[in-house]
């Protein structure tokens, strides 16, 4: 089994990749994807784990977007991570993450809140500082009784300390995986709440402009949604991709392979993605060392 959807302190987890990769080994994975918001900070790390331990590590990398108001998370797989254009792309993508991140904290400070961006980066260093780094901070220092509630009255779309990010498009970001020779795949569609006939045409939409896959098999999935959205990806020709988007404490009820317990993501699944990235850009350039 893999899971293609994890997340580290380099962006919004609590586990290092170091350690992401060790519990990947514990639980009998055969190979993870490290998929970051944003950046691919914590790979050199993680790859350095798995050689140790026997886990295959992907490149991977998620990337939010905006369509038409409606949030869309883009995941990229097998990039070139040393590709410096795709490199300044990708940095673009953050540093609009981080201009947020200071119109977020200077409002948290007029509802009177002590809360700085050095402090965000003094206390998880070496992150890309999310949201949740925020909610995190806000509850350990007692400033706000729990997660719910920081989302609920100050963070979350359309509360008083809420601002939007800059708008990138999921039709942007299948081209900036593209740009580092990566598989773009549409993220989690279960989460966009879309009637079946919207998301069938962004997919092809998308599709269009070079998407690869969609995640099929995903832990919030319902009971039915695993099969519809299996069944939409073989009848556009899609790859299918799946992940627990793992996160460790942040989101304790979702567990690294399996999610909330029954999430199964066969190899072969990997194996599909490699032998269409093979085929779109040939044998893969091996990272610096």
């Amino acid at each position: 089994m893999i899971d293609l959807h994890t997340h580290s302190n380099k962006s919004d987890g609590t586990l290092s990749p170091k350690e992401l990769v060790k519990l990947a080994k514990d639980m009998g994975l055969e190979a993870i994807a490290l998929t970051d918001h944003d950046t691919m900070d914590g790979l050199d790390e993680a790859r350095t784990e798995g050689k140790r331990l026997g886990v295959e590590i992907i490149s991977g990398v998620e990337l939010s977007t905006d369509y038409k108001g409606m949030e869309v998370h883009i995941l990229g797989f097998c990039m070139e991570e040393y590709n410096p254009e795709f490199l300044k792309k990708l940095k673009e993508f953050a540093d609009g993450r981080e201009r947020r991140n200071e119109k977020m904290a200077q409002l948290l400070q007029k509802e009177g809140f002590d809360i700085r961006i050095e402090d965000l980066l003094q206390e998880y260093p070496e992150s890309v500082i999310t949201r949740a780094h925020f909610s995190r901070y806000l509850v350990d220092h007692g400033f706000v009784e729990d997660f719910d509630t920081v989302f609920r009255e100050y963070l979350g779309q359309g509360c008083r300390c809420y601002v939007p990010r800059k708008k990138h498009t999921p039709f942007e970001a299948v081209k900036l995986i593209r740009l580092g020779k990566g598989v773009p795949v549409f993220a989690h569609p279960v989460l966009c709440h879309l009637k079946e006939a919207d998301l069938f045409s962004l997919l092809k939409e998308l599709k269009e402009a070079g998407l690869a896959g969609m995640e099929a098999i995903y832990s919030m999935n319902g009971s039915e949604d695993e099969k519809n959205l299996l069944g939409l990806a073989k009848e556009l020709g899609l790859l299918v991709s799946g992940g627990s988007d793992f996160h460790g404490a942040n989101k304790p009820h979702i567990q690294l392979g399996t999610g909330r317990g029954n999430l199964q993501i066969p190899y072969g699944i990997l194996e599909e993605m490699k032998n269409w990235r093979l085929e779109q850009y040939g044998p893969a350039h091996s990272p610096k060392t």
